[in-house]
């Protein structure tokens, strides 16, 4: 019996016909033999869920730099936030879950140390450029496995590589992944600023919250039907122009008053500054890189500078703030 046969079987009989079936991927860059069990959506995302880079998520920051506390979100948090709105809305319209999942898992992936402040500074140092959304894709591509990356299907990393605002995606499943990222992070990011004492919910502008809700809980609940009943039977993933215009509404004040922020941004400078040290460092003793990234770059014929910057990017908070002390920091002399 082959089960994976069986469950695409059940997708072409079940899932809206605006799905994206399994049977019907474009493929992956390397073709492979296709699994008994699984069908390749759903072996994409177990890929994700088993990649080093996944792992590191739990210690990246999201939007408070080394907050004291363990209830503030983190960027593997997040992730997993995004994850569970954008299934929740794949399975009421009837769209593939594994796809949403995939995409969802993997679309921080390339996200730095210190969140958004360490992928400006990282954009502003680097000749070439960065971006998250273009280093996650290039993590699944190329830098996972050593070289050899995860080899997903083209849909999801289309759904990675998209996923950010200007971003268009060429399935409903990224597009849901889309929106999912912006509820979660606008409502878990009112509730790290709540935790951190920065506002109180009253604060919230009531031109939004009239709309939205009055809570994190009741705004997540509110957007998400909004999606499903706009989105139901229909080609698109879309949000009723009211519901729409009030979250962005809430995002411009929420870059307002907390990205933007003192209490949250109090340490990013330093953080910055650490990131430009290590950049410094590294290209110019490109022979203290880890092999692995020396290699991939002699192997594909890429410069010392992006094998600094893969190697910056793909840094835990935690492991930069100790690689700058290894470099930096004088030690104590010991007998």
């Amino acid at each position: 019996m082959n089960i994976r046969e069986t469950t695409e079987k059940w997708e072409k009989e079940y899932l809206s016909p605006y799905a994206s079936l399994s049977a019907d991927t474009r493929g992956r860059e390397r073709p492979e033999a296709l699994c008994d069990i699984r069908p390749e959506y759903q072996r994409d995302r177990d890929r994700i869920l088993h990649s080093k880079s996944f792992r590191r998520l739990k210690h990246k920051t999201q939007v408070f730099l080394a907050p004291e506390g363990d209830h503030y979100r983190t960027r593997l948090t997040h992730t997993l936030e995004v994850a569970q709105i954008a299934r929740t809305i794949a399975r009421a319209l009837r769209l593939n879950e594994s796809l949403t999942e995939a995409i969802a898992l993997g679309h921080d992936l390339g996200h730095t140390p210190f969140g958004h402040s360490g992928e400006d500074i990282l954009n502003r140092l680097c000749s070439e450029g960065f971006a998250h959304y273009r280093q996650s894709v290039r993590v699944v591509e190329v830098l996972e496995k050593k070289g050899k990356g995860l080899n997903l299907t083209w849909e999801v990393r289309d759904g990675i590589l998209n996923h950010r605002t200007s971003g268009s995606p060429s399935t409903l499943e990224g597009h849901v992944v889309r929106l999912s990222d912006k509820i979660a992070y606008i409502n878990h990011d009112i509730d790290d600023a709540i935790r951190g004492k920065i506002f109180e919910e009253r604060d919230l502008p009531a031109e939004y919250t009239d709309v939205l809700g009055k809570s994190v809980r009741e705004r997540l609940n509110t957007m998400i039907h909004d999606i499903i009943a706009q989105s139901l039977e229909k080609p698109v993933i879309a949000m009723s122009p009211g519901m729409e215009s009030a979250m962005h509404g809430l995002r411009r004040w929420m870059f307002e008053n907390v990205y933007r922020n003192g209490v949250a941004k109090a340490e990013e400078g330093k953080a910055q500054q650490m990131i430009v040290m290590l950049f410094e460092y590294y290209m110019k003793h490109g022979d203290e890189l880890p092999e692995e990234y020396r290699l991939m770059a002699e192997m594909r014929g890429e410069s010392n500078e992006r094998a600094v910057c893969d190697y910056i990017a793909g840094m835990t908070d935690i492991y930069a703030i100790d690689r700058f002390t290894d470099l930096f920091v004088p030690q104590a002399w010991k007998v």
